[in-house]
């Protein structure tokens, strides 16, 4: 029903005006309305259809009846083409919407099954159906069959034509000899049945075929000196029939199916057509009656398609923004697999509110719908190479593990300590650089490897637990003479350089510590030596430059050239203590850069970049101080 609704939008809707009777009237007072009428036969033909020859409600049935499966709608479509009946395009029509509906949905729901019992996403391919196979087949066998009830239908058309031009030319005949009219009465009613009984005709030739039918009979009535009781009997039955049809029409405002109110009146208007003529008083009235219940029909029937073709826009301004949407996301780069699933979701979101929006218009439904699937297309297209580009590369990355595993088990009972603790922390290293793999063989390769990795530790730090005790004892030594040295760092007493110096070869005379402890007491016991030398080379450096100012007095005795010596020698010191300074900084620069571990390293040159300042402030204190001699 659907489909016919859009093929009378395509063609455009125009409001049905029935013939009326007394045209001999309309044409003696000049009227020359042109009759435009749609009648069932000139619907066929505008449909480029064959008229059904089932009856309606049984049509409309067929085309609103449920299929639950494809089986179903295979069956009903053998059948079809198994009978000789006519294929009724509304069914047909129905029988595809409810094919691919069912088909669709299928293979979603196999897609979604594959999906979550593990299945790869890029794996996945639409398999051919046989089911739509036949379907397609049984389908191009419907449309021969309507093809060829078409061109069997326009030849009828044509038979008929001839059949209803003979049948006017035999009334024309017989209106044109009054003498014989009473006796050609009878003959005239059997022609009015045949006339009745010859259905299809081409369109193009209904309106001026049935104005010179109508033009003729009507004549012969005027003429006919019948029995006046015989003749007014046939106008009143007449009269009767024509009341209830236009009663009929008129009831069909109520009916709320306006495409079923429509069909009805184009029922009633055939009927109408085909009764015979009423009294020439009445005939007017009939019509006037009769037209304006048309009238309200065609109005509703074309505000109907008119709010229709208004919702099919606005439906395809909604699936326009959809295709928008998929196309966009189709472009995004998608980095990682839950990129890829979080866009699937999308999409598959903005699929299901596709399937809530309503037919576009006709002309645009398939191309909408093409661009949205070739949108979709796209994104499940780019998807199935990443996944594919990373099933590739999970391959890859399992081999190198696997490699990594057989190395690691290799050395498990190894007894060379250092070098194969050095390689296997190397082998950890390598282990880290290496991407992911699918993580039911990713955990597998891993607890083979720490097993491996843990087999050999476990039986070093047996064979070395000895050495622990001591590397503890040995913290236990350096940790109480870094307390001696923050004493001595806080209490300033005469010889404490001395004290350092014993304490500091104590310390370095004592063995390895344990390895985790190592950095924090590496950092106390330079923090507090720091300290240490910082105040004792302050301290030093005073009493430096003050026994220089002293002996400046006696430099000056020598004369004005001694201090301008002695100055020159500081200058020269301080420009080379100076260039020193930027040496070390600048190596200090490239070793941060370069390396990732070497505190101690750095530690120490930070240490002798402290001191050449220091030195270079006690040249600049001394260069002061002969300035000021020199004033």
């Amino acid at each position: 029903m659907i489909d016919s609704q859009e093929k009378a939008l395509n063609q455009g809707v125009e409001e049905v005006k029935l013939p009326e009777e007394a045209t001999s009237n309309a044409t003696s007072t000049g009227d020359k309305a042109e009759v435009k009428a749609e009648t069932a036969e000139t619907a066929a033909e505008n449909l480029n259809e064959p008229a059904e020859t089932q009856p309606k409600n049984e049509i409309e049935n067929l085309a609103a009846k449920v299929y639950s499966s494809k089986k179903e709608i295979l069956e009903r479509l053998k059948a079809i083409v198994d009978s000789d009946e006519n294929p009724v395009k509304a069914e047909i029509d129905h029988l595809k919407t409810a094919f691919y509906k069912l088909h669709f949905a299928d293979r979603e729901a196999q897609q979604k099954a594959y999906l979550e019992t593990g299945g790869d996403p890029e794996k996945y391919q639409v398999l051919p159906d046989e089911d739509e196979e036949s379907f397609k087949a049984e389908m191009t066998i419907i449309k021969e069959k309507r093809q060829k009830a078409f061109l069997a239908l326009e030849e009828e058309k044509q038979e008929n034509l001839k059949k209803k031009e003979a049948i006017i030319e035999k009334i024309k005949g017989m209106a044109t000899t009054p003498e014989e009219a009473n006796k050609n009465f009878p003959e005239l009613k059997a022609l009015q049945q045949e006339w009745k009984e010859i259905k299809t005709i081409p369109a193009e030739k209904a309106n001026e075929l049935w104005r010179n039918y109508q033009l003729y009979v009507e004549q012969f009535y005027d003429l006919l000196n019948l029995n006046r009781e015989a003749r007014e009997y046939d106008f009143k039955k007449n009269l009767e029939k024509k009341t209830k049809l236009c009663e009929a029409a008129e009831k069909l405002a109520d009916e709320e199916d306006i495409i079923s109110a429509f069909h009805q009146l184009q029922e009633l208007h055939q009927e109408y057509r085909e009764t015979g003529p009423v009294a020439k008083d009445l005939r007017e009235q009939v019509w006037t009656r009769f037209k304006a219940a048309s009238t309200v029909i065609n109005k509703r029937h074309q505000q109907h398609f008119e709010a229709l073709r208004s919702r099919e826009e606005e439906n395809l301004t909604k699936k326009t923004a959809l295709c928008e949407k998929v196309e966009e996301l189709a472009k995004q780069e998608n980095k990682s697999a839950a990129d890829w699933e979080k866009r699937t979701k999308e999409i598959i979101g903005i699929q299901q509110e596709w399937k809530g929006i309503g037919f576009a218009p006709q002309k645009m439904n398939v191309k909408i719908f093409e661009r949205f699937r070739a949108a979709c297309d796209e994104f499940f297209s780019r998807k199935g190479e990443f996944f594919k580009e990373m099933k590739a590369q999970f391959a890859e990355n399992t081999e190198k593990k696997k490699a990594l595993v057989e190395k690691a088990q290799a050395l498990t009972n190894s007894t060379e300590w250092k070098a194969t603790s050095d390689k296997l922390i190397a082998l950890q290293k390598e282990w880290k650089t290496i991407g992911m793999v699918p993580k039911k063989i990713g955990d597998q390769l891993w607890n083979d490897f720490l097993a491996a990795c843990n087999h050999f530790f476990e039986a070093r730090n047996a064979v070395h637990a000895d050495s622990h005790n001591e590397e503890r004892e040995n913290l236990s030594k350096k940790n109480e003479i870094i307390a001696q040295l923050k004493e001595l760092a806080e209490s300033a007493k005469e010889g404490v350089q001395e004290k350092v110096q014993q304490l500091t070869d104590q310390y370095n005379k004592i063995g390895h510590v344990p390895y985790k402890e190592k950095d924090k007491l590496y950092k106390d016991y330079h923090e507090v030596l720091d300290k240490l030398y910082k105040d004792l080379h302050i301290s030093a450096a005073r009493k430096r430059v003050d026994n220089f100012r002293n002996n400046l007095k006696k430099v000056a005795d020598r004369g004005a050239d001694a201090l301008d010596n002695e100055r020159g020698k500081l200058m020269r010191r301080f420009e080379q203590l100076k260039q020193e300074i930027n040496t070390y900084e600048n190596n200090l620069g490239f070793l941060n850069i370069s390396s990732k571990k070497g505190n101690s390293l750095i530690d120490d040159m930070n240490r002798r970049i402290q001191k050449l300042k220091d030195d270079m402030e006690e040249v600049k204190q001394k260069i002061k101080a002969i300035d000021a001699e020199n004033k």
